[in-house]
């Protein structure tokens, strides 16, 4: 729903892209496991499939949760970019633990009508104009049903020990972008720069948590100058 402006763009480049719904999300079918050991498996399990003879993961949010530990153990991997990567990583010093306790709670209020759908898209972009009319449809199409019966089940599922002190194990390219106005402390990506070899780190101002949206042109640039050093 939210990589329309980059698989295009990607693709016209001339690089093979596959955008994969996970379980519990978009049009896959629910699973009986919500956790995230399920999505991580599953992630696995889709690339298997693929037999790609190598690729590059670009998880964003949650997704790069799964992206890092898919790097850690498939030596096909040969290049890494984690954006808005919030959920692996510890509280930034000086971060406030209300605020992030606030968001937490916010999210998991959230129920699927047209006004909650608007009002997600407009805390998550830093350009409220980009919260079309068509793009509140989509997300409300993509949380009801189905969906949001996975998304109120992941709330209660087992989580997983953190990756964060793996990420120095991390022996590929990586590339940390991030959103300077999202929610998310933008401290916490320094928290990832030191934590990963050799990593590079781009933080776009203007821009909220969905970086491909709101900074889309310039996230492209940035990705596709990443990977042509790959």
């Amino acid at each position: 729903m939210t990589w329309s402006a980059n698989i295009d763009y990607f693709a016209a480049a001339g690089f093979t892209v596959f955008a994969f719904d996970q379980v519990g999300f978009g049009r896959t079918d629910n699973p009986t496991d919500f956790s995230m050991a399920a999505r991580v498996d599953h992630t696995r399990a889709f690339l298997a499939a693929m037999e790609l003879p190598s690729y590059v993961l670009w998880g964003a949010s949650s997704g790069s949760d799964m992206a890092a530990r898919t790097a850690l153990v498939d030596p096909r991997v040969r290049g890494l970019v984690l954006m808005a990567s919030g959920q692996i990583t510890p509280p930034a010093p000086g971060e406030s633990a209300e605020l992030h306790r606030r968001l937490g709670e916010e999210l998991a209020r959230y129920t699927p009508t047209r006004e909650n759908a608007r009002a997600y898209l407009c805390g998550t972009l830093a350009h409220p104009a980009l919260a079309s009319d068509e793009l509140v449809e989509r997300l409300l199409t993509m949380s009801s049903g189905k969906n949001f019966e996975a998304y109120v089940a992941r709330q209660k599922a087992p989580r997983l020990a953190p990756v964060y002190d793996d990420l120095n194990k991390l022996a590929v390219p990586t590339l940390v972008l991030w959103g300077k106005n999202d929610r998310v402390d933008v401290r916490r990506s320094l928290l990832l720069l030191d934590a990963i070899p050799g990593a590079e780190l781009h933080v776009f101002d203007r821009c909220g948590h969905w970086v491909q949206l709101d900074q889309a042109a310039r996230a492209n640039a940035v990705v596709r100058e990443f990977l042509s050093r790959l």
